[in-house]
C-alpha cells in the first residue's frame, strides 16, 4: 500500500460552460478533458486513481468505462473540494503511500511535473507537499504565504489577502501530494467555517501544520498548468495553448 495514489475531482456541473455535459467531459480538441489529466497521471508514476464523480455520474463513468487503472467515489452533495475528498475515505484506508490530489478541469498538467513532484515528495517526506507556479498577473487566484524562511504558512485567497499578499506571485495550482495516513487526519479536522457551508480542501495544509507536521511547496509547475477551464472563453484559451505546445 506504498504506491501513489492519485484522487481527480471531477463531481462539478460547470454551470458556465454553457453545456449540459459535466464539465469534465467536455471536449478540448476532441477528446474528454479529463482523459489529458488521467492520461498525464499514469505516465507520471501513479498506477491506481479515484475519480470523484457526483453530476450526471453515470455518464462520467460510462466514459470513462475502458480506463483499467480507474475507479470511482461519489460526492452526491456538492459540499466543497474537501468534501469531495472526504468521500475518497474508505478507498484509503491502509494505504501509507502518497495520494496526489488534482482538478480534472485542468487538462494541461504535465506528466513531468507530476513525476518530479513524486520524487520530490520521496526524496524529502512530507504530510503535504503543494505543487505551484509563479504567474505574472495572479489575480483571482489563492497565494502562496511564506515565512521569512521562506517555509510556507498557508494560501489566502483573493478575496480575502491583504494588499501585500495580493502581490504574492506564487499561486496555488490545486495540486497536492498527502502521505495517506496525514491527509486521512486532516479531513476529520475540516470544518465548514464560511458562508457557503463548504469543507475546503485548502484548509488540510494549515491544519497539518499546525499539528507540528511538516508542509512544504514547491514551485515546480510550469504557469500553463494553471490553465483550468470554467467558461467557453477559458476552454478556448486552453484549446490554444495546447496547438501551441504541440
Amino acid at each position: 500500500m506504498h504506491e501513489p495514489v492519485a484522487i481527480v475531482m471531477a463531481a462539478g456541473k460547470g454551470t458556465r460552460m454553457k453545456s449540459d455535459l459535466p464539465k469534465v467531459l467536455v471536449p478540448v480538441l476532441g477528446r474528454p478533458m479529463i482523459e489529458y489529466v488521467l492520461d498525464a497521471l499514469h505516465a507520471g508514476g501513479i498506477a491506481r486513481t479515484i475519480v470523484v464523480v457526483g453530476y450526471r455520474a453515470d455518464l462520467v463513468r460510462q466514459t470513462l468505462a475502458g480506463q483499467s487503472r480507474v475507479e470511482f467515489a461519489t460526492q452526491t452533495e456538492q459540499l466543497g473540494t474537501g468534501h469531495a475528498v472526504q468521500m475518497c475515505r474508505e478507498a484509503l484506508i491502509g494505504h501509507d503511500g502518497p495520494v496526489m490530489i488534482v482538478a480534472g478541469d485542468s487538462p494541461m498538467i504535465r506528466s513531468e511535473s507530476v513525476a518530479r513532484l513524486l520524487a520530490e515528495f520521496r526524496a524529502n517526506p512530507s504530510a503535504c507537499l503543494l505543487g505551484t507556479t509563479h504567474k505574472a498577473d495572479p489575480f483571482g487566484l489563492g497565494r502562496i504565504v511564506r515565512d521569512a524562511q521562506g517555509e510556507f504558512t498557508g494560501i489566502v485567497e483573493e478575496r480575502d489577502a491583504t494588499p501585500d499578499e495580493r502581490r504574492i506571485t506564487e499561486v496555488n495550482m490545486s495540486c497536492y501530494l498527502f502521505h495517506g495516513p496525514d491527509l486521512l487526519e486532516a479531513l476529520a479536522k475540516l470544518e465548514p467555517k464560511n458562508a457557503q457551508g463548504e469543507y475546503y480542501l485548502t484548509d488540510c495544509p494549515g491544519l497539518l501544520r499546525q499539528s507540528g507536521r511538516p508542509v512544504r511547496a514547491l514551485a515546480v509547475l510550469h504557469p500553463s498548468e494553471a490553465l483550468s477551464i470554467n467558461n467557453p472563453d477559458e476552454l478556448a484559451a486552453v484549446e490554444e495553448a495546447m496547438r501551441h505546445e504541440r
